[in-house]
């Protein structure tokens, strides 16, 4: 496989970052309200307001992308991870978590958190794999269909 880069979101990857989280989302799950307000503008409900969209490449072709929404002063929630289909399982989820870890530590952040669904075993391998642990969820989850939240203390 070519090397996978890395590059901050522009207003031009704007179709493809709600088109692969929306496949996602259809394939395992539904589009909540939610997914819909943060995928359809993602410059207003994450970036400017404090967080990061990421759009991951091979050669120059988008094949995958993640977001961190800010919670708090150093305290950013990864969300929005998607692959491209026809590339999933083939180590780009691992490629992906270091950069997000790095990233977090190059920014002296005190902790991520995520949450997902015990369904998604292989993901929920990976965040363990790379030291997330699991810890109580709030009652007022504002994703129905997590029922896993998660946190690395940088």
């Amino acid at each position: 496989m070519s090397e996978i880069s890395f590059r901050k979101f522009t207003s031009t990857d704007a179709k493809a970052f709600k088109a692969l989280n929306i496949e996602w989302l259809e394939t395992y799950f539904v589009v909540e309200a939610i997914d819909e307000l943060v995928l359809s503008d993602p410059q207003t409900e994450i970036i400017d307001k404090g967080g990061f969209v990421f759009m991951v490449c091979i050669e120059e072709k988008t094949v995958g992308t993640f977001a961190y929404i800010k919670k708090g002063e150093g305290i950013y929630e990864f969300t929005k991870m998607a692959v491209s289909p026809a590339l999933r399982g083939q180590g780009i989820g691992n490629q992906m978590m270091q950069f997000v870890i790095r990233f977090a530590e190059q920014h002296h952040w005190e902790k991520i958190l995520l949450y997902s669904n015990t369904i998604l075993e292989n993901s929920i391998h990976l965040y363990r794999k790379y030291g997330f642990q699991e810890v109580s969820m709030e009652k007022n989850v504002i994703y129905s269909r997590g029922n896993i939240k998660m946190e690395m203390i940088l």
